[in-house]
Parts: structure tokens; sequence; C-alpha cells
């Protein structure tokens, strides 16, 4: 008899002690996937947050080769000097002879092809009395804007919906951070020049001027459409489409 009994009692235990094993597996399984999946995007985050990371010491780019890759292919390192990492010019003031009365010197990877992979660049901007580096994003980069000589005063915008306006006076030895991809500017309001070195995190951080190109875009935003966007007449476009957009980018 006890042997029958125990035999009946311990097949609904054999089934729960399976049925809860199946469960411990599949819990694992999901974690585990989930883990993975967590992985990945804090992967692919880092990668479209950042330019591509060097792999070895340095990648100097090879401006003469014909392949096409996100940045520039690596010269031989043994064709490598010094002048791979080298630019002099910097200490020479810009031309602020034209409309926005700014001039922007850039040193990219265009500049230092041994910048390939390394993610940051250089600019020094001059500015004339009442000169303005006007309003512009930089799509790849946060700046780090020091102020060498003179007074400006300088801000960015923060994205939709508040749209703020954060800003502030700057002197000689101050410093200002523009996130990355806002709108930021900067203005000389003294009656003297003033000077300014920034570094950004991309070697190559692009620069897109917004009267630039929502006006002088090639070819032309259709009148209507502007028109509508910023509630003005029609005219009104026309004429800022027909100005010369002064790029003080060099």
């Amino acid at each position: 008899m006890y042997p029958l009994e125990h035999k009946h009692n311990s097949q609904p235990n054999l089934h729960i002690l399976r049925y809860l094993n199946l469960i411990f597996k599949c819990k694992t399984l999901m974690a585990s996937a989930l883990f993975i999946v967590v992985l990945l995007a804090l992967a692919s985050s880092g990668a479209l947050a950042t330019d591509p990371g060097p792999l070895q010491d340095f990648c100097v780019a090879d401006k003469e080769s014909a392949v096409l890759v996100n940045g520039f292919v690596c010269k031989n390192p043994m064709k490598v000097d010094a002048d791979d990492f080298f630019f002099s010019g910097l200490n020479k003031p810009g031309n602020t002879d034209n409309k926005v009365g700014s001039n922007v010197t850039t040193v990219n990877v265009n500049h230092i092809g041994g910048l390939n992979t390394l993610g940051i660049s250089l600019v020094r901007i001059d500015y004339a009395p009442y000169g303005e580096n006007p309003p512009h994003t930089h799509p790849r980069a946060t700046e780090i804007l020091t102020v060498i000589e003179g007074t400006l005063h300088v801000g960015f915008i923060t994205s939709n919906p508040q749209n703020r306006l954060i800003f502030k006076v700057l002197n000689a030895g101050d410093v200002f951070v523009f996130p990355v991809g806002l709108i930021h500017f900067q203005f000389n309001p003294g009656h003297e020049n003033a000077v300014a070195i920034a570094a950004l995190s991309s070697q190559n951080p692009g620069v897109i001027t917004i009267a630039n190109a929502v006006f002088g875009s090639n070819p032309k935003i259709d009148d209507g459409i502007l028109a509508k966007a910023f509630q003005v007449d029609e005219k009104v476009i026309d004429y800022l489409q027909s100005q010369f957009w002064e790029d003080n980018n060099n």
C-alpha cells in the first residue's frame, strides 16, 4: 500500500517540478535576450554619437585614396611624418571685412590629416567691432569656446518646445560650451576687435548657418513654404532670398 501511495503522490509533484523548471528556463532566456538588446543599443548609440574611434596609434587621413568610408582611409603608417600632425597660421587674424563682421579659421581633418579618427578639431574666430558669428549649428560636435581678447555676447537655444535662450557676456579668459546640434551664436558688442579659440568634439563638425541654409539654399525653397513658416508676406521671402548670404568660414 505504501509504495503505491507514494507513487501516486509523486506524479503531480513531478509535473510541478517540470513546469517550474520550464518557467525558469524561459525567464533565463528572456533575461539573456534583454541583456543582449540593451548591450547592442548602448553600443549603437555610442557609435552614432561620436566619430569613429581609433583602433591603432593613429590613422592619418589618406586624401588621395578613392575608397569612400565614414571619414578617411588610413595612410600607410610608414609614410607618416610630423607634418601630418601640424598646422601653422592660427596666430594670424582672419579677414573680418564682410557683411557679418567675423571670420572663422578652421583647423579640422581637412587641414591636419592626423586628426582622422581622433574626434577633435579647432577654430579661431575673429570679430570686428559689432561683428557676429551668426546663428548656426554643428550637427556632429559640441563646442567649447575660450575668449582670448575682447568681449563677446554668446548664447544657444534649446530644442522645441521650450526654445529657451541661454546666454552670457564673456570677457578674456572666460569659457562657454555650446551643446552638440543646438543653434548658437557670438556677437562682439564692443568698439574693439575680439578673438576666440574653440575646440569641437569631431574631426569634421560641419556647420549649418541658419540664414544661409534657409534663404540661400540651392535650389531655393519655395517662397510660399517659407512665407507660411515665418508668417510673413512672400515678398519679404523673395527679398531675403535675393540677398548674398556671407559664408564666414575658411
